[in-house]
């Protein structure tokens, strides 16, 4: 079971009241090279810059391989079920898709990334239907810059 779901909910007024201010920040995540390759394997992108250290340190002027982009962004996920939190009376929450999404730089395999969570929109479409947008940015520790920055739209639908 994820976190999210063990923590006590909030009321639909105190989300609403969370817009404009950070949720939260996850904990790290660590991307390792066996966490990369097995990404690889399962949308069967193999390019060098992804599973070939050897290559990759010689050829690229990251010095290593890196994660692929959507890798990092795909923990978004399990970063958001640490922080953000449930509200009363949901019976799902669905992923709406994103409004903006840039890789700002590569995330080295070995390094670690955390999510930092603003909530930016909490708007009720219908009765029983929450539209929420998150800003999201993607850390990686030690770097000054992001690995990506995101508005992350969900929907949240009610009993």
């Amino acid at each position: 079971m994820n976190e999210v779901w063990k923590k006590p909910p909030v009321s639909l007024q105190t989300y609403q009241g969370m817009v404009g201010k950070e949720i939260g920040v996850s904990s790290w995540h660590l991307l390792d090279q066996g966490r990369i390759d097995t990404y690889a394997d399962v949308i069967e992108d193999h390019q060098f810059i992804h599973v070939d250290p050897e290559r990759a340190r010689k050829e690229t002027a990251f010095g290593t391989t890196i994660a692929h982009g959507f890798l990092t962004m795909s923990l978004m996920s399990i970063m958001s079920y640490e922080v953000m939190p449930v509200v009363e009376g949901t019976a799902m929450g669905v992923n709406y898709g994103f409004d903006k999404l840039r890789f700002i730089s590569p995330v080295k395999s070995g390094k670690r990334v955390r999510g930092r969570f603003v909530l930016a929109e909490a708007t009720l479409r219908k009765p029983k239907e929450l539209l929420s947008r998150t800003n999201v940015t993607v850390e990686i520790e030690g770097e000054e810059k992001p690995a990506l920055v995101a508005d992350w739209l969900g929907l949240i639908y009610f009993n």
